[in-house]
């Protein structure tokens, strides 16, 4: 991050959208079609946390082929010991919170008398829908915005540590700000319909070109229209 904190202004429209065009012609737009699938995106999000993306999907096949599929499958999930959702799920890594932490969610989903199914998110006001969610167990902004964008296209973007770093780097996020805040500020500076867009590419770009103690600067694409280069020189 920038060494030094500087005062901070909303980014124009103008500036978000040039930033996007620059992504599009690194990464080009994404694809990737909505699942339809709340449920299962919660738990995955839930796996990813601390953990790569290969690690994650491992730990979720084993969750799924030792319990099954479908709505009996997480009904298992929800009911077995949670020595035996901990030995599922151990490939992605401090499985004995995350075991811990699926079963509470399964469990509080239940309790409020809608069975276990999230399909009626898709349908609900989207505030509606966010504060259900992070009113689980163990449920922030990050994980809601993945289900809700994930599975079914709806206004929300998720803001990891990549798509923050990336986005206080270049000035379009506070620096220092709590994650809360990150959110409604990416929310409100994100074009409508570009949601999936805008989080994949600054994802990609902190992956690949903006790390977070040595950013590759020379080669970045965004150099010349980013703040903190400088920092990093």
């Amino acid at each position: 991050m920038p060494s030094k904190l500087t005062a901070w202004n909303p980014p124009t429209r103008a500036r978000v959208l040039r930033i996007r065009e620059r992504l599009r012609e690194v990464y080009g737009v994404p694809l990737m079609r909505p699942h339809g699938d709340p449920l299962a995106e919660l738990v995955l999000t839930v796996l990813s946390q601390s953990t790569n993306d290969r690690n994650r999907d491992v730990a979720y096949l084993g969750l799924r082929e030792r319990f099954g599929r479908g709505a009996g499958g997480w009904q298992r999930v929800r009911d077995a010991p949670v020595a035996e959702v901990e030995e599922a799920i151990r490939p992605g890594g401090i499985s004995k919170v995350k075991s811990a932490r699926i079963q509470a969610i399964l469990a509080a989903i239940s309790a409020r008398g809608a069975g276990l199914s999230l399909d009626w998110l898709e349908h609900a006001p989207i505030e509606e829908a966010r504060n259900y969610l992070v009113s689980l167990p163990g449920v922030g902004r990050k994980t809601a915005a993945c289900v809700l964008l994930f599975a079914y296209d709806l206004r929300d973007v998720p803001v990891d540590t990549h798509v923050s770093r990336v986005g206080m780097r270049l000035g379009l996020l506070r620096a220092g700000a709590p994650f809360e805040e990150l959110h409604d500020q990416m929310l409100a500076l994100t074009p409508p319909g570009q949601e999936l867009e805008l989080h994949v590419n600054l994802l990609r770009h902190g992956r690949r070109t903006c790390h977070a103690r040595s950013p590759a600067c020379r080669e970045c694409a965004l150099a010349r229209m980013c703040p903190s280069r400088k920092d990093f020189a």
